[in-house]
């Protein structure tokens, strides 16, 4: 592990900071939002345009790189985030707000793919599996790290938006100065997702619902927060719990479902998340209450989505999973667009509680089609699984396609020494 990191600590510590920035921006605006007499809908487009800006650039950014290299285009989006960042004050309105959202929820997609394939190509096939843990740790280490920022100084004013802006440009300084050659980025074919939900049924519907849950957690948390009357501390302390419980259960869950039929596993955590929902919106807790809501809340959401990818895998051969990767991160994005849309109305008909409410319904949506699905076919032998490998969720489809390889070839190894 410290072969990998001295290696790429450059990379990862730019990787670091651009999730610094990007967390406090996707939660200083709901905030600010609020401030500024945004209605919730309002609001909510404002999310998820980020979402959108993202999934498109999910699929044009891979050609932008093959046209003028990684170089170019990282420091062509990097300058776009950095500049769209300390624009969001200077145009207080929500219609322009969604328009800079696009525009660097496409910028992050092109950075975050640029940066996973630099990372991949520098790994070995030895060591492309701690490289990628060491990413994912970063990545949630960068987000939980960034609630902490809120606290910094008066959403209402400039600052909080040019702390993000300074850390972005600063996180291209270490990786556009080291000496890494640029990878070459090959074009991978394509796998339809009519293709991947005839392997994979589960796996393409469970990413549909989690890219929705995922969305409406982290993208209209600090927008229920204010709405619930919350500070802007308890917001800070709320979102950052969700984020810590997912890094907390992401080891013992996994541990799970290398041993047992994963289906059952998304099943029951399902059910789990659905009724802590439930029981949220009847009881109304107190603050002390909501972060264990979120810690567990988090804690579930986070492993379900490294779960959907395992499971896929299990019915993939190595050949696919590049182009597998990138329909399943397809149908999360899709969801993503239509969880803070869906929220937002919900919560304006519902009131906050709608935020829970939102969430509970995918929960159980998911569970009832995961028990549907354990009886339309007989689960893998565990022998012949996988193991599980943990994925953010902010993930590209580079890392996911990277993360999928590095099990399957693990699990090749083993058989082979058996």
């Amino acid at each position: 592990m410290f072969k990998v990191l001295a290696a790429t600590w450059p990379l990862l510590l730019g990787v670091m900071l651009l999730m610094v920035g990007n967390g406090v921006q996707a939660s200083l605006l709901g905030i600010r939002g609020a401030l500024e007499g945004f209605s919730t809908t309002q609001l909510a487009i404002v999310t998820s345009a980020y979402f959108a800006g993202f999934l498109v650039g999910s699929q044009v950014a891979p050609d932008m790189i093959r046209r003028v290299g990684h170089v170019r285009v990282f420091a062509a989006l990097g300058s776009m985030i950095s500049a769209v960042l300390v624009v969001y004050p200077v145009l207080p309105d929500w219609t322009a707000w969604t328009l800079l959202r696009v525009l660097i929820g496409f910028s992050f997609s092109g950075v975050y793919i640029t940066a996973e394939s630099w990372l991949n190509n520098t790994a070995t096939n030895e060591t492309r599996g701690q490289a990628m843990s060491a990413y994912m740790m970063v990545q949630m280490v960068g987000i939980i790290t960034s609630q902490a920022l809120l606290n910094a100084a008066d959403p209402s004013g400039f600052t909080l938006f040019v702390i993000p802006s300074v850390l972005v440009s600063l996180a291209f300084m270490p990786i556009l100065l080291t000496v890494t050659p640029t990878p070459t980025f090959e074009t991978t074919r394509r796998l339809s997702v009519r293709d991947l939900f005839r392997v994979s049924p589960l796996g393409v519907v469970g990413m549909l619902m989690t890219g929705g849950i995922f969305s409406a957690m982290f993208g209209m948390a600090s927008v229920w927060g204010t709405l619930d009357g919350l500070s802007v501390q308890e917001i800070s302390i709320f979102i950052g719990s969700l984020y810590v419980g997912g890094l907390v259960l992401q080891y013992p869950i996994g541990w799970a479902s290398d041993r047992m039929d994963r289906r059952q596993l998304i099943l029951g955590l399902a059910v789990v998340a659905g009724l802590l929902m439930a029981l949220t919106v009847a009881l109304a807790p107190p603050f002390w209450g909501l972060i264990g809501v979120a810690l567990l809340l988090g804690g579930i959401t986070n492993p379900i989505y490294s779960l959907l990818i395992a499971h896929t895998n299990d019915f993939l051969g190595k050949e696919d999973m590049a182009a597998a990767s990138a329909a399943l991160l397809f149908m999360n994005g899709l969801g993503a667009i239509c969880g803070p849309l869906v929220t937002g109305w919900i919560m304006e008909q519902a009131g906050p509680s709608g935020f829970f409410l939102f969430i509970g319904i995918l929960y159980g949506a998911m569970a009832a089609y995961a028990g549907w699905r354990m009886t339309r076919r007989a689960a893998p032998a565990v022998a012949d699984t996988g193991s599980f490998a943990t994925v953010a969720p902010t993930a590209s489809s580079v890392a996911v396609g990277a993360v999928m390889e590095v099990v399957t070839e693990a699990q090749e190894a083993q058989q082979a020494a058996e």
